[in-house]
């Protein structure tokens, strides 16, 4: 069994706290979600799906290019769960693991989302997740097993409630990037101001 998970990326929200499509928004010349999902395929490769729904048009033509899949959820307006179910549902039949990632979560690294697969190492009954701010959460690899709870999750559940619920069976990975938001306006402006002094090689360093 391979040792790398299908990576769906949860890109669907409307960012009404931010005031503009938050996916779309330019760090370093580089939109959002072209961030969180090159990162992703550069875990994944092909084995990406990004899940859209405000805005898709122009997120599907933001994406034209790259080796990911991009597929509508048309009911994303209930909540983070519908876009997590509809992910899940779409994965291909063989799929035996999924990483669960925001596509918000511009500060996590290529490199980052390597250490959450190499913790995982492909254990069929293992969940490897993120820990920040002293709560797991996402990015998250979920086995097969776990499909089924993902995919009762109703209204703005996110994934965490299924890592708590399995939390005998965890594999934590320390990710202190994975705690940075673009969520408010005060957020967007902290993480432009980072991602310029990187100059475009943006990497926060654990602590």
């Amino acid at each position: 069994m391979s040792s790398t998970p299908h990576v769906l990326v949860l890109a669907a929200g409307a960012s009404r706290r931010l005031g503009q499509p938050k996916q779309l928004v330019k760090l370093a010349g580089r939109p959002a979600l072209h961030i969180v999902v090159s990162n992703a395929v550069a875990v994944a490769g092909h084995a990406v799906t990004v899940v859209v729904g405000a805005n898709a048009r122009e997120m599907t033509h933001l994406l034209a290019h790259s080796p990911a899949s991009v597929i509508v959820n048309r009911h994303w307006e209930e909540g983070m769960a519908s876009s997590l179910r509809f992910g899940i549902a779409s994965l291909p039949p063989a799929c035996h693991a999924a990483m669960v990632l925001l596509g918000d979560q511009v500060a996590v690294t290529a490199d980052d989302l390597k250490r959450l697969v190499s913790a995982w190492k492909g254990e069929e009954s293992m969940i490897a997740a993120s820990v920040y701010d002293q709560r797991v959460g996402v990015p998250a690899i979920f086995p097969r097993l776990t499909f089924s709870e993902l995919s009762e999750l109703r209204g703005d559940q996110g994934a965490r409630m299924v890592l708590e619920r399995n939390n005998y069976r965890l594999t934590r990975v320390p990710m202190a990037n994975a705690a940075i938001d673009l969520d408010t306006p005060e957020d967007l402006v902290q993480l432009t101001e980072r991602f310029q002094r990187s100059d475009s090689t943006y990497s926060i360093s654990e602590t």
